[in-house]
């Protein structure tokens, strides 16, 4: 018999989409940095790269006891939680605004997980937005701060 979302499968697409989801996470960070001219630590990123790697073992060890969307929102729920008042202990409107980041980031990722036709090409699209994102944030870098 045919079954198309076990909790382990649901875990096992999420690890694959890791390393996008991380590396579009620190992109974010680097976005929003740039974007308000808030400096990050690279101990931070260091940190918040620890915690998004533990959003999976979390992810795991709830989805073995619980539905996976209940799991899902529990493991990201925690994180943004963690990381924004991380954040937030710095500066209290980087954490709310670097919060409303990785709820989308979050979001988005539960999004294609439920998407198994169109997931490449969501993937794809969200890369695509953030390299965008990115591009404006950062066209005044060669000319200093002027």
């Amino acid at each position: 018999l045919y079954q198309a979302g076990t909790h382990y499968k649901l875990v096992e697409r999420s690890v694959k989409y890791g390393v996008l989801f991380i590396g579009l996470t620190f992109l974010a960070f680097i976005v929003f940095e740039m974007g308000l001219g808030a400096r990050l630590h690279p101990v931070q990123y260091g940190i918040v790269g620890l915690s998004m790697v533990v959003f999976y073992l979390v992810l795991l060890s709830l989805s073995e006891h619980l539905a996976f969307l209940t799991s899902y929102l529990s493991a990201s729920g925690c994180i943004v939680l963690m990381v924004s008042c991380y954040v937030a202990l710095r500066n209290y409107k980087e954490g709310i605004g670097i919060g409303v980041l990785l709820v989308a980031l979050y979001s988005l990722l539960y999004t294609i997980l439920q998407m198994e036709d169109y997931a490449l090409l969501m993937g794809t699209a969200l890369l695509l937005v953030m390299l965008a994102a990115l591009m404006v944030v950062s066209r005044n870098l060669a000319r200093g701060n002027k």
